[in-house]
């Protein structure tokens, strides 16, 4: 393989791993402070995807505001599927919650095939997001490298809000324990809303970034890549918001790579992030960066 065939796998690599990180982290910050997978992240970032869509093709309006809007509707909509699916089973037992997780998935994908259609849907793609970069020989779609930046812009604010603020301090402290969280004055059900909050809103990012990187939108186009994020957030450690960027990368670099090197195996792609999560679980069932004692957000 040459130089500049290797360089143009590895960007596609640190793309897909951003894409796979942002999406992984709305996973790991929900387990984290309650112990739940939120299954119907994938059709958050479904959604998030198609309301780009929508808003610049239907109300015609500039990619930016239509970025900005989509992103805050989706939070919303993070928000209402945490108060209505999770929140009145939250004293029940795990598997009443997981149960509701998986029927929330469900009614929103199917809704957004009776809502959106099934048809394939072209994703506008703007011109800043579809020019060509030359290295050398290598040329290279713009978006390939926004994605990387814009997935560390993200994750930096994450951790600031995280580490650096009382909204985060409080999460930590919910994360740790609920009953002790509440006799310190937090409010839990809306610490709870806010992570619902952030998690959804980087979904919807990354369903943007995914929209502008592969602009074929389908209602079902949340079920694959939501499965490889879960993966990526358990690999990493899930819980840990560090752990699921680490294995975000790892997957997204991995899949690339080893279809770059053996283009025999393209067809078994998605069976890769399953073997890696069955190696890891026998390796290390924590996770990368997991915490044997209890993850931590």
């Amino acid at each position: 393989m040459s130089f500049q065939m290797f360089f143009q796998h590895l960007a596609n690599g640190l793309s897909l791993g951003s894409l796979y990180a942002l999406i992984a982290i709305g996973y790991t910050m929900v387990y984290g402070i309650l112990r739940l997978i939120n299954f119907a992240h994938g059709e958050i970032f479904m959604v998030g995807a198609y309301l780009a869509f929508y808003l610049m093709t239907l109300f015609v309006l500039p990619w930016f505001a239509a970025f900005v809007v989509a992103l805050g509707i989706t939070c919303i909509l993070g928000m209402g599927v945490e108060k209505i699916a999770y929140r009145p089973l939250r004293d029940h037992p795990r598997i009443s919650v997981m149960i509701s997780a998986i029927g929330a998935s469900f009614f929103i994908q199917n809704l957004a095939i009776v809502v959106f259609g099934g048809r394939p849907k072209t994703f506008p793609v703007p011109d800043l997001f579809n020019r060509i970069i030359s290295i050398r020989d290598v040329k290279i779609v713009s978006i390939t490298f926004l994605i990387p930046i814009i997935t560390f812009i993200a994750l930096a604010i994450l951790l600031f809000i995280v580490n650096r603020t009382k909204t985060g301090m409080a999460m930590r402290a919910v994360s740790t324990d609920h009953e002790t969280a509440r006799l310190m004055a937090i409010d839990v059900d809306k610490i709870i809303s806010i992570t619902f909050a952030i998690g959804s809103t980087l979904a919807a990012i990354g369903g943007i970034m995914w929209g502008l990187k592969y602009p074929q939108l389908l209602p079902i186009m949340g079920l694959v890549p939501g499965l490889k994020c879960f993966i990526a957030a358990v690999v990493g450690g899930i819980g840990n918001i560090k752990g699921a960027v680490l294995g975000g990368f790892l997957l997204g670099l991995m899949e690339i790579m080893i279809i770059a090197f053996l283009p025999a195996l393209s067809g078994y792609r998605d069976a890769f992030a399953f073997i890696l999560l069955i190696v890891i679980l026998l390796v290390r069932p924590s996770g990368i960066l997991g915490s044997a004692k209890g993850e931590k957000v």
